[in-house]
């Protein structure tokens, strides 16, 4: 007679991440919503815009809309430096978003049991946040990329 156990598997899912700064802070946003990541590039103006919509580049023939995390966020002005890249994220219906972040560090797996629901004082919609990345003694925000963006803020023609 054989014994039968059942084993009850959690499934542990893994990511990888775009890991970046803000404020000396780490942010993380899922790869799979990242088209690419470049230099600063010159920024074109919008007027009668929201003011965290920094303008409009021309990458590889499209028209896409520059958001400033640092006003998004109510953190303050960019402070443009060497490191500072735009990483340019795909939206919903083909549409590209480009966000400015003070540094880009690096590409990082993080599984879904090191990855903790916000605080419920912290509400998605307010905070940009799905979760937070627990790595050794680091926590990263993770950003949900649709929080981020107002599509009636981002119509730039």
């Amino acid at each position: 007679m054989s014994n039968l156990v059942a084993i009850r598997e959690k499934i542990v899912e893994e990511k990888q991440y775009i890991v970046f700064s803000l404020n000396e802070e780490s942010f993380g946003i899922d790869i799979s919503d990242v088209n690419s990541i470049i230099m600063m590039p010159k920024i074109t103006s919008v007027p009668m815009t929201e003011d965290y919509i920094s303008g409009i580049i021309n990458l590889r023939g499209r028209i896409v809309p520059i958001l400033s995390m640092h006003k998004r966020m109510k953190r303050g002005e960019d402070v443009i430096t060497k490191d500072s890249r735009v990483i340019i994220l795909n939206l919903e219906d083909d549409k590209l978003l480009g966000i400015i972040v003070d540094d880009v560090k690096e590409v990082m797996n993080i599984s879904s049991e090191e990855i903790e629901e916000p605080n419920e004082y912290l509400k998605k919609d307010d905070s940009f946040i799905s979760g937070v990345g627990k790595k050794d003694d680091d926590l990263i925000s993770i950003f949900e990329v649709n929080s981020i963006t107002d599509p009636s803020a981002l119509e730039v023609g």
